[in-house]
């Protein structure tokens, strides 16, 4: 293998090791509680990270947007997170009495949605149907970008051999594809509104929030589209990858991910809003919880700033979209901020009475493990199509 491919993924590697020692550590030392918010809180957003960014490649298909192509060749290699999500949702069960705070608790007839066979059955069914939705997409995608005779790794030999024994017809197939993208976005409202409901609001099962699955797809749209800048913009610096973008890509990028981020607050905004003037005791209990009394009011003003005042008034500047450095800084502040938020929504239902706030190395340890599993499947994906990493891939359409 190439050295500098080898050297990515012994730092994925590494980077998954630290995780899983983070993950062991509270286990062994009587803190499991600990281990499996850290688990839940991750899963969440390296899930929403995954789904966002292929929901790009998706829509820009859709709209028939050609100003993308390159960022949607790259986008689509997240996907490659998508068997390994599926695989840590099932991983959930084994820590159900710790991320699950309803389970013995009297939920007044909220129980017939609200038990653990159910809810695993409807959200792995779900999630089944997303990812493979996203790979139905990805397979017809392919066949226009890498052609149906192409050879090469054990992936693409099996793709070649499958695209061989049925007629190339690429009106069908361009057709598929738009149905296919146009399945993942309506799938992906639905899925990220039934996850966000099943394993975030329900902490809270005496609060609900008809606005909660609208916020919870368009937060994954969000940090989707800013992890993908993140991706482009180190892609387009390496001096070793033939990967590279203009200003105007950059720049357009970068109004799409400032329109996320005020439809963003739009959704944040309009929800505490309501919920606050209609001032109904069960519904500002979780408002008041988390806005005003301490350690989570400081999280919630260091979340409010960071994903959406500094973005917002750093956007602003029409120069700043087209520096990769730059939007790489203010991409990764706005995760790190929509990874407080979910401390924010799960940590006053997940620890009672917390005295200061969740983030310890315990916390980040478990991060970087899931940075490494994010790294090591978008690398995996580019060593099965290296000509996605160059600038004229997919020209054939």
């Amino acid at each position: 293998m190439d050295p500098r491919k080898t050297k990515i993924f012994h730092i994925a590697a590494a980077l998954m090791i630290i995780g899983l020692l983070a993950f062991a550590w509270p286990l062994v030392t009587g803190h499991p509680e600990t281990a499996w918010q850290a688990y839940l809180v991750n899963f969440l957003l390296f899930s929403a990270i995954a789904q966002g960014a292929v929901l790009f490649s998706a829509m820009m298909n859709t709209v028939q947007a050609r100003w993308s192509r390159r960022f949607a060749n790259i986008a689509e290699a997240f996907s490659a997170f998508f068997p390994i999500s599926f695989i840590l949702f099932l991983g959930l069960f084994f820590g159900r009495e710790y991320v699950f705070p309803w389970l013995h608790h009297d939920l007044h007839g909220k129980e017939v949605w609200l038990n653990v066979p159910f809810l695993f059955s409807r959200d792995m069914v779900a999630l089944f149907i997303l990812y493979g939705l996203g790979f139905i997409y990805l397979y017809y995608a392919l066949w226009f970008k890498i052609g149906p005779d192409t050879s090469g790794s054990a992936l693409k030999n099996r793709l070649s051999r499958w695209w061989q024994k049925r007629r190339p017809d690429a009106e069908k197939y361009e057709h598929r594809r738009y149905v296919f993208g146009v399945l993942y976005l309506l799938a992906f409202a639905v899925v990220l509104s039934l996850i966000g409901y099943d394993l975030v609001m329900a902490a809270e099962p005496h609060w609900y929030s008809t606005l909660f699955g609208a916020y919870a797809f368009i937060k994954a749209i969000y940090i989707g589209f800013g992890a993908l800048i993140i991706l482009a913009a180190f892609l387009h610096l390496s001096k070793n990858v033939p990967f590279e973008l203009s200003s105007a890509e950059f720049l357009d990028m970068g109004k799409l991910f400032f329109a996320f981020c005020l439809a963003w607050a739009d959704f944040f905004y309009c929800q505490l809003v309501v919920i606050w003037y209609g001032n109904i005791s069960e519904e500002t209990s979780y408002i008041i919880a988390r806005t005003v009394l301490a350690p989570w009011n400081r999280i919630a003003w260091t979340v409010f700033i960071v994903c959406f005042i500094l973005p917002f008034l750093i956007l602003l500047n029409r120069k700043i979209k087209t520096v990769p450095k730059a939007m790489i800084a203010l991409c990764s502040v706005v995760i790190v901020g929509m990874w407080l938020e979910h401390y924010l929504l799960l940590g006053p239902a997940l620890t009672h009475h917390a005295a200061s706030m969740p983030v310890a190395p315990v916390e980040v340890g478990v991060a970087l493990g899931f940075i490494g599993l994010l790294m090591a499947a978008v690398f995996a994906y580019f060593n099965q199509f290296p000509e996605m990493l160059e600038s004229g891939a997919g020209t054939s359409e």
